[in-house]
């Protein structure tokens, strides 16, 4: 990679970083591009350089976030079945890479679960769109497990996918909003009960 494509890089990642603060702290529109340049410590014209509009940079920062998040629960599955582990092994490796990836981007994940339940807005179908792409990672995982007669037949891998998905967005936001003073050995812990049905007392 040349040094001009480097500098991009590292510009967008600021800017994508900027964005997102100030998004997740006063709203989409409050945050007007002069800040975002301001807090990312470029001009106002790098904005316009990188993004037509200030709609194209939060439609970008959405693929940019899920697809980091979509790589990593990716990247856990995949190292699972590296070392030889079963799929559930690997539906739980990827609630912990859920949660790492959470830990480190919190305003991101404030950000993505607020926009799931907005219909009016005008990167809504970016949003589908990218959702699908880490839900889909789940269900590819949770296929495998029903096929490999590791999991019932007669569960719902979409509605599934999206379930897991979900209880580990809602249960980190929970974590640092209301309960920080837990680890995330602690949350992995509770979640993974929930994955291996160990929450019955039987």
């Amino acid at each position: 990679m040349d040094s001009t494509s480097t500098r991009r890089r590292a510009t967008r990642a600021k800017l994508y970083e900027a964005a997102v603060t100030l998004i997740a702290e006063q709203g989409f529109s409050a945050t007007t591009v002069d800040e975002i340049a301001e807090r990312a410590g470029v001009a106002k014209g790098t904005v316009y350089y990188n993004f037509k509009s200030k709609t194209e940079l939060f439609e970008e920062l959405l693929r940019f976030g899920v697809g980091l998040l979509t790589a990593s629960l990716q990247t856990a599955a995949d190292e699972t079945a590296e070392r030889g582990g079963s799929k559930v092994e690997a539906l739980d490796a990827m609630i912990r890479a859920g949660l790492v990836f959470i830990d480190r981007y919190p305003a991101f994940t404030q950000l993505f679960v607020a926009e799931l339940w907005r219909t009016n807005r005008a990167w809504q179908e970016t949003l589908l769109v990218v959702r699908q792409q880490a839900v889909a990672v789940v269900e590819t995982v949770l296929a495998e497990a029903v096929e490999e007669g590791e999991l019932s037949t007669e569960i719902d891998i979409p509605l599934t996918a999206a379930a897991l998905v979900g209880m580990v967005l809602v249960a980190a936001l929970d974590w640092q909003s209301f309960q920080p003073e837990r680890s995330l050995d602690e949350v992995h812990a509770a979640l993974s009960r929930l994955l291996h049905g160990r929450v019955s007392g039987r």
